[in-house]
């Protein structure tokens, strides 16, 4: 399994603007703006993340400031965590929530936040619920949170 860090390696803007909409219903604009200004950007977020098996995408995540919540004192946020069906029940999820805890770390920060409607899953990997917040969509969601590095 290759992880592909799109600010290191700009050619996968494309592909993964395509990747990220089509799995997440979203427009491509939005991640088009966000993923091209994880390129240039000085700051240390947003950035995104590919999983692949050679060619083939299997698997993403991005760090990001919010992910359409409310509060904006919490960041970062993991969002967009996905793997290919093909490829669930191989712990690949397991190792894309590593990945950017220890991403997170690197670009200094002490705590990563995800927001889901998902019960079960990111508790079995350390995560503690922290309670529902407003989301910007409308209602609540449920957020999570976990200590950054390995």
């Amino acid at each position: 399994m290759n992880m592909i860090n799109i600010r290191e390696n700009p050619e996968y803007l494309d592909p993964a603007v395509d990747y990220f909409s089509s799995k997440w219903g979203i427009d491509r604009q939005i991640y088009y703006d966000s993923i091209s200004n994880s390129i240039t950007t000085d700051n240390p977020l947003p950035r995104w993340y590919l999983m692949s098996d050679g060619e083939r995408i299997i698997g993403s995540f991005g760090l990001i400031e919010n992910d359409f919540m409310v509060r904006k004192d919490l960041k970062p946020w993991l969002c967009a965590l996905y793997i290919e069906e093909s490829e669930r029940g191989k712990a690949l999820g397991s190792k894309l929530l590593a990945h950017g805890r220890q991403e997170a770390k690197l670009l200094g920060f002490d705590k990563v936040y995800l927001c889901t409607d998902h019960i079960g899953y990111y508790e079995k990997y350390g995560w503690s619920f922290l309670g529902y917040e407003d989301s910007e969509w409308g209602g609540k969601t449920r957020v999570y949170v976990i200590k950054s590095g390995d």
